[in-house]
């Protein structure tokens, strides 16, 4: 069921582009940055952030939508990934609203304004009807941001088999 690849709307501080090759070096920082990947097993290799982003292109192309470039559209400067993937967890695949904000821009709201406008995306454009956040049980920030944006914790689970993770969900 591909669609075309449509990005969010921008919101009053952010903007959204498909990720390219020409994003590596910045992506390579930001998954390579053990703060901002302090909740994952562990931070990523340049390769592994090239795989991120050829990752996300394969979404685009088959779903329609994945993580997507988030730049500050005052300046244009980057400032993370966020948007919707599909994830399985426990047998059931739903779509999930994921985000890395760059460790010196956290605390700025650029998560959760990121969040919301790819909630709304997912609401409105793709006719997502149940959206999901996957949340490591100790990362506070990142479930506050899954609350203000809308979703409500719903159970624990097991990812991939073992990770131990928090759900959070909303009805779109």
């Amino acid at each position: 069921m591909k669609q075309e690849h449509v990005v969010p709307a921008p919101t009053p501080r952010l903007a959204f582009r498909p990720m390219e090759v020409d994003d590596l070096d910045d992506m390579a920082a930001i998954l390579g940055d053990p703060d901002v990947m302090r909740y994952y097993p562990r931070p990523k290799t340049r390769d592994e952030a090239r795989g991120w982003i050829d990752w996300n292109q394969r979404l685009y192309r088959q779903e329609g939508h994945g993580l997507w470039v988030v730049t500050l559209r005052s300046t244009g400067e980057f400032v993370g990934d966020c948007g919707l993937t599909p994830q399985e967890v426990e047998g059931v695949t739903d779509v999930e609203v994921g985000y890395h904000v760059r460790a010196d821009l956290q605390g700025h709201g650029y998560a959760t304004e990121a969040a919301t406008a790819c909630r709304d995306h997912a609401r409105d454009v793709l006719g997502v009807r149940r959206l999901i956040a996957i949340i490591h049980p100790d990362n506070v920030p990142s479930q506050r941001v899954a609350e203000k944006s809308g979703l409500a914790y719903e159970r624990d689970a097991t990812y991939r088999g073992t990770q131990s993770v928090r759900i959070y969900a909303a009805a779109l």
